[in-house]
């Protein structure tokens, strides 16, 4: 095959993969992209409502995660803890490959850590580092609660 038709035949795949990830039946180029943008704003604007959902339960654990040149700044504040709340944090830490380079805790009266993380091996993105704390989080609650 020639430069052309390899290019032509790997944006015909991109464009088919696009399609089934979005579920879309257009045919041509043009519909499949169309597709794909109202999908990825659907997407975003679950998101927000989601979002907008946990930020009105106060009860809720805050998480952020920061991407740095080498690693996350992670921000965890909730009005209530668990025995045992900071080891399951970092466990789900190690669980994604985080080191713990740095961190300060309070859990006098609420739980608030800030810890730096530097991954260790596996290449990993600030999202998976939230989810991994979230659920941590929601586990420990959940036993306490038993």
């Amino acid at each position: 095959m020639t430069t052309k038709e390899e290019k032509k035949a790997v944006l015909q795949e991109k464009l088919e993969l696009l399609r089934t990830v979005t579920k879309s039946h257009a045919v041509n180029k043009a519909s499949i992209i169309v597709d794909a943008t109202k999908y990825i704003q659907e997407l975003r604007q679950k998101v927000e409502e989601s979002e907008q959902q946990l930020a009105q339960d106060d009860n809720f654990p805050k998480v952020t995660v920061t991407t740095q040149e080498k690693g996350f700044l992670i921000n965890v504040f909730s009005e209530q803890h668990c025995p045992g709340l900071l080891v399951s944090v970092f466990e789900a830490f190690d669980d994604v490959g985080l080191e713990v380079l740095d961190a300060n805790v309070s859990c006098t009266d609420t739980f608030h850590l800030e810890a730096i993380g530097g991954e260790s091996q596996e290449s990993v993105d600030a999202q998976t580092v939230r989810q991994a704390v979230l659920q941590a989080i929601k586990k420990c609650m959940e036993t306490a609660e038993d």
